[in-house]
């Protein structure tokens, strides 16, 4: 029998939704989706090895939802995928009320769309969240992309950024900042592989001035910030702040807000507010974002107290790109 994480809280709605795609039990879901050739569990586990089984089974019942569907593509995919993430919220959670499940999915479809060009983890670099989440994207997005998708990690510090780059196998890039002009420029690159990970750039900022130079240079799309380091001196600031740029220069953003929930840091008195909660990181990232995510960016035990799945926001999205990419390929 099956089993995972929040069974008891979550069953009534996933069963809802495996009835109305005419499906008996989340085994059946399974067998169809290993018939189509898609071992979701060795997808999902490939991207955050530490997610809770309710991650798995999720990401399960929203492959198979695609498939049933007769999505055509993978962007497609992504947004059925969301369907099954939000079968699984535990209903008056955090997740439940902001359609998290939802949003993931429409993020992760963002991403397989030729008009995101540029899109960024803009966290601080001593969480690994970020680095798990674009190698998901790295490893699959372009395969069904015509237009290969920029995947940058912006973050305040050089030295975490060049760390980050070195286990992980990205590109690091150096950059210098005129105060005076407010221009930023590339000085160095060192990649430090020669696969796919090598196209994920990483930056190191001195200060919120430099980070924004750094998402205009490139010309960010989408991005998704976590509150795992320096939430309040860079990741918030940055993504507010390029807001306004962006909006001033006609150019199209989308902020995501991760992390929050339930006074999520810096504002212990709401832990038990639940979807009233207005912590101060849970509030910045209202002030920026179009969408609000809830949880940790990294931490797969967070994300499961706000009611969503045990796997953290970052990881998340490469895990939603991922399994929605082995869905267009199982239609070729």
């Amino acid at each position: 029998m099956i089993r995972f994480e929040g069974y008891e809280r979550r069953i009534d709605g996933i069963n809802k939704c495996l009835s109305e795609y005419g499906f008996k039990s989340l085994e059946e879901v399974r067998e169809f989706c290993l018939e189509k050739g898609i071992n979701v569990e060795e997808i999902v586990r490939d991207v955050q090895p530490i997610a809770f089984e309710n991650a798995v089974w999720a990401y399960t019942l929203g492959c198979a939802i695609a498939l049933k569907k007769g999505v055509k593509n993978a962007a497609e995919g992504a947004e059925a995928i969301g369907i099954g993430l939000q079968a699984f919220c535990i209903p008056g959670s955090v997740a439940d009320s902001r359609q998290v499940g939802l949003g993931h999915g429409n993020l992760g479809a963002m991403l397989l769309r030729e008009e995101t060009k540029c899109f960024c983890f803009l966290a601080g670099h001593e969480s690994f969240a970020a680095a798990e989440g674009a190698i998901g994207i790295a490893k699959t997005a372009n395969k069904v992309r015509k237009e290969p998708l920029k995947v940058i990690l912006n973050g305040l510090g050089k030295d975490a950024a060049y760390i980050i780059s070195r286990i992980n196998g990205f590109t690091y890039a150096q950059t210098e900042f005129d105060y005076n002009t407010g221009k930023v420029k590339v000085v160095s690159e060192k990649a430090f592989s020669n696969g796919e990970r090598a196209k994920v750039k990483t930056y190191g900022a001195d200060d919120v001035n430099e980070g924004v130079a750094i998402m205009a240079m490139e010309g960010v799309d989408v991005s998704i910030t976590g509150n795992s380091t320096n939430p309040t001196r860079f990741q918030h600031l940055v993504a507010g702040t390029y807001k306004k740029w962006a909006t001033e220069n006609g150019k199209r953003y989308f902020s995501v807000a991760s992390g929050g929930g339930t006074g999520r840091t810096l504002h212990p008195d709401n832990m038990a507010a639940g979807p009233a909660s207005y912590g101060l990181t849970d509030s910045m990232g209202r002030m920026h974002g179009d969408a609000q995510f809830a949880g940790s960016s990294s931490v797969p035990a967070h994300v499961e107290m706000m009611g969503l799945i045990g796997m953290g926001n970052n990881p998340m999205v490469g895990a939603t790109v991922a399994v929605a990419v082995a869905i267009e390929e199982s239609l070729k």
